[in-house]
């Protein structure tokens, strides 16, 4: 098994921290892991996205032409990976922000009004979290527990008062994926 997740979106939404959450959960469960972020020179609103890649083996490329999974949390993203998703590959979409179709009929598209989630969940600043929740719930590639963890080791120490939160926002998402929200 090999399976290579894009985030997406607006620097400031914690695309990010996303990945090195569910980076962190592969690494849990003993997988190879690649991470690689991608980010514009401004500090928040540019674009930011990043690639997991999780694989039984050794990942042979950092390379992902197609991904199987894609989070979009923004109209930019959306218009930019929606068409780098693989035919039976997973498009997220974060229809808080994000009105446009995907066009695509060879994808499975999960439409999660993320930041509405959030909030519901405590913490409307936890989309990506939420989006990454949704991923999960839908794809099941790591376990939920493991994502948990993750979020404990990520977080750590220094904003241990902040991992509650984030479990709630992730169960909310995963919850969303498992069956699916419409916005």
């Amino acid at each position: 098994m090999e399976l290579s997740t894009v985030i997406a979106g607006f620097g400031g939404q914690g695309i990010l921290f996303a990945g090195k959450v569910l980076a962190q959960a592969g690494l849990l469960e003993g997988r190879e892991v690649l991470w690689i972020p991608s980010y514009g020179p401004e500090m928040r609103g540019g674009t930011a996205s990043c690639t997991v890649i999780i694989a039984d083996k050794t990942i042979g490329s950092p390379i992902v032409d197609r991904a199987d999974h894609a989070v979009v949390l923004n109209p930019p993203s959306m218009a930019k990976y929606a068409a780098v998703v693989a035919p039976g590959g997973l498009l997220v979409v974060n229809t808080t922000l994000i009105e446009a179709e995907a066009d695509r009929d060879d994808i499975d598209v999960l439409e999660v009004p993320c930041t509405a989630v959030a909030k519901q969940a405590g913490d409307d600043k936890l989309v990506s979290v939420v989006a990454l929740g949704a991923l999960v719930g839908r794809r099941r590639f790591v376990e939920p527990e493991t994502i948990h963890r993750a979020l404990a080791v990520v977080l750590g120490d220094r904003h241990a008062d902040m991992v509650e939160a984030d479990m709630a926002a992730f169960d909310a998402g995963y919850e969303a994926g498992l069956e699916e929200v419409i916005a």
